[in-house]
Parts: structure tokens; C-alpha cells; sequence
């Protein structure tokens, strides 16, 4: 969690002492933050859900898909990517990401086949993808569009907000994110049917509190709504949110301009789709191999991008092992339906990925680091880049404190 504090616990205070936890009232915290994101965004409608999995599942539903169709994600992001299609009873078909980290558009048109009906494309790491050329491809195959913006929340894509450019676009309000409530998710989406469809999926009781609507059909789902006390909260994050991300974008702007010099070195910026635009989140930089990766993030405190465990397609077991429900008789892979899908995953079948991933390297800003501290940090990127990728002696690195944990951002859990 990025900042929390004062204005925070009044509001959840405030809900408490009204006794008004549950999400349906007339003026709820809930309803207002509904209003408000799906403004922010530039949708008409934005329905909240208990988590980002919640929604990306909600708006796969919504969205008609289900067995019998694949779904083309990338093989970097968070396992729900994946796991959320199994929700819906489709099969995931996994493509390769380019140098930006985010799906390859040229590797969604080569797996389209006879049954991919939609693609997920994800602004990993707060960066964009490549919008323009994923709409051109799925224009010209009619796929549907679903952004997984649950790591993009503030970010946009050519001056469109994250979530607004295709069909629907979906959010997680998690501890690690940008805007949290300790956990969280949501839907935004233009169509009115489809919103209410989506509120359907999200809860299938909804329109005994909002009314019945004539523009969808009820259907049954597993519940998972929001509480006012995630409306609360997400309330006064949503105040704080556009300053939070134009100061990690100067932060990450200042860090590049600084190091560019390092270029000749190999420590070369990673490719960004709509760097004006995007969350920064982090300081990508992509070095010559997987080793001198290794021998940096050991000299400075990074992350690199093929070690984030759950994030790549290698350590999704229940996909690889073809465990998409609890039920053998729910379990998309053995539906007749699927009978024609692509569902053979191999740990090696992403090789590419792998390669980009495992030379990538991750530093993380923070809306609260001081000047010094990024000042710090830019002097320590170069005395890593020397060390790892100059042959400087190590016992010559000069490395300041790096930043206090507090104000640094883990969202990252790193396996062996």
C-alpha cells in the first residue's frame, strides 16, 4: 500500500458508526465511488467486486464467453489472468510478451485460430500495452477486447485511461496496488447491457436492491460484492490517486534521463508503449543477459521480472497441470465443448519470454521517496552498472543506504 492514514480510518470510522456496512443504501460510499471511477475512467458505468479476479471473471461472463472458446493472454501477469477465463469455463491459450513486458501483438494475430474469441491484453507493471495495434488485430479477427488494467489503476494509453479502450476493462484494488482497500476489484464497461450483466456476475442478487432492469437476463453466479468499507476507502484514494502517479512518473522520468548515459554500457531503458501516460511504477531496464541481470539486482536493490514467481505462466500450476476446477465434471479442460481447444502448456513453450524476462530488471518508485533518495538510487544504478556490466572492481562500489523499507513498493515475491 502505497499511503494510507488519517483520512482513511475517518472514513471507515464513519461507516461504522452508521451502521452502514452494507453496500445497498441510498448515498452509500459504494455508489458514489461507483460514479466517480467510472467518470474517472471515461465509462459510463463502473460496478465494484471483492477483487480484481472477481472482475476479470465478472467481465468474461458478461461478455458471453464461456466453453467451446479460447482466450489468448500473455505469459507474464498474474496467475488470475489465467485462472479468470477457467472461471468462465474457457481456455486460456498463453503467447509471448515483447521487450515492454506486455503482450506481443504480432504473437495475438500468429495463435489466433478457429476458436479464440476474445484477448486480455495486461498493462503489466502499470505499463501500457500496445492498444492501438491490439485493437487493429482483434478489429480485423472480431475479438472481443478485455484490459486487465488491475496493475494500471491511474495509468493510460495515449491520453485514454487504462480500462476505457477496450470492451471492458477491469481493476483490482489489492493491497500491492496504486489505489487499495486491502482487497478490491471492478469492471468498467460503456454498454448497458453488458454493466448489467456484469452486476449480475458480481451479484446475481443485486436487483433486489438496485430493481429489476429489462436489459439483461438474471443469471446464477458466486457472489462476491463490495462492502462500504472498501467504498470508503477507495473514496479518498481516488482523491490522491493523479498525484501519486505524476510523481512516480517524475521520479522514473528523472531516474532514465540520469542513467542514459549507461546505455553504452547495456543498461538500456525497456521499450514503453506510452511512457507520458503510464503508472510508473517501476524503472524498467533491459540488460545484454540473464548473468549480468543476476549480477546487478545482487549490487542494487531490483527485481528482476522473470523471478516474480506467480507472475509467470512457468509457476501456474493449476493451468500447467490442467486443474481448472475443483470438480473433475466443471473442469474446463475435460468439457466436450473445449474438445477442439489448444490446451497443451509446457513449461518451455514461452522460451522467448523467458529470455526477455530473465534479463529485465525492476527498480520500484514510490510517491513519497524524497529528492535524496532518488538521488541515491540514480548514483547506485550506476555503480551497479559499472560493477555488473563495466567489470568495475567490486570492492570499488560505492553504495549509498538505499531507500527506507516504508517507502519502498514490494509487490513482488521473489522464488528461486
Amino acid at each position: 500500500m502505497y499511503i494510507a492514514g488519517q483520512e482513511e480510518i475517518d472514513a471507515i470510522a464513519r461507516v461504522i458508526r452508521d451502521k452502514a456496512l452494507f453496500r445497498y443504501g441510498v448515498g452509500g460510499e459504494c455508489d458514489r465511488f461507483e460514479a466517480r471511477y467510472a467518470a474517472f475512467v471515461g465509462t459510463r458505468h463502473f460496478a465494484l467486486a471483492a477483487s480484481g479476479s472477481n472482475a476479470l471473471a465478472a467481465a468474461l461472463i458478461a461478455a458471453g464467453l464461456g466453453p467451446g472458446d479460447e482466450v489468448i493472454i500473455p505469459a507474464h501477469t498474474y496467475m488470475a489472468t489465467a485462472t479468470s477465463v477457467l472461471a468462465a469455463g474457457a481456455i486460456p491459450v498463453i503467447v509471448d510478451i515483447d521487450e515492454s513486458l506486455t503482450i506481443d501483438p504480432e504473437a495475438v494475430e500468429e495463435a489466433i485460430g478457429p476458436r479464440t474469441k476474445a484477448v486480455i491484453p495486461v498493462h503489466m507493471w502499470g505499463t501500457a500495452c500496445n492498444m492501438d495495434a491490439i485493437m487493429t488485430v482483434a478489429a480485423r479477427h472480431k475479438l472481443i477486447v478485455i484490459e486487465d488494467a488491475c496493475q494500471g489503476v491511474g495509468g493510460a494509453y495515449d491520453g485514454r485511461k487504462f480500462g476505457s479502450i477496450g470492451l471492458l476493462g477491469c481493476f483490482s484494488f489489492n493491497y500491492y496496488k496504486n489505489m487499495s482497500c486491502g482487497e478490491g476489484g471492478g469492471v468498467a464497461v460503456n454498454d448497458d447491457v453488458l454493466a448489467e450483466r456484469v452486476r449480475c456476475a458480481i451479484d446475481p442478487c443485486h436487483f433486489y436492491w438496485q430493481g429489476r432492469s429489462d436489459a439483461a437476463q438474471p443469471f446464477s453466479s458466486n457472489g462476491a460484492r463490495a462492502s462500504e468499507l472498501m467504498g470508503a476507502m477507495l473514496n479518498v484514494q481516488l482523491d490522491r490517486i493523479d498525484g501519486m502517479v505524476s510523481a512516480m512518473r517524475r521520479e522514473r522520468d528523472l531516474i532514465l534521463q540520469r542513467t542514459g548515459s549507461l546505455d553504452n554500457l547495456g543498461l538500456k531503458p525497456t521499450p514503453l508503449n506510452s511512457p507520458k501516460d503510464d503508472c510508473a511504477t517501476q524503472v524498467l531496464y533491459t540488460l545484454p543477459s540473464a548473468d549480468q541481470a543476476e549480477n546487478f539486482s545482487r549490487l542494487f536493490p531490483s527485481v528482476i521480472a522473470g523471478k516474480t514467481g506467480r507472475h509467470n505462466y512457468t509457476e501456474w500450476d493449476q493451468v500447467l497441470q490442467g486443474a481448472g476446477a475443483a470438480h473433475a465434471a466443471l473442469n474446463p479442460y475435460n468439457l466436450p465443448q473445449n474438445a477442439e481447444c489448444r490446451k497443451t502448456y509446457s513449461k518451455d513453450m514461452c522460451a522467448r519470454s523467458l529470455e526477455i524476462l530473465n534479463r529485465t530488471v525492476m527498480v520500484a518508485t514510490h510517491p513519497l521517496h524524497s529528492d535524496q533518495e532518488i538521488e541515491d538510487t540514480i548514483h547506485n544504478i550506476g555503480t551497479a552498472a559499472r560493477v555488473a556490466l563495466a567489470g568495475l572492481p567490486a570492492e570499488e562500489a560505492d553504495l549509498r543506504a538505499a531507500a527506507p523499507v516504508e517507502t519502498q513498493k514490494f509487490d513482488l515475491k521473489v522464488t528461486a
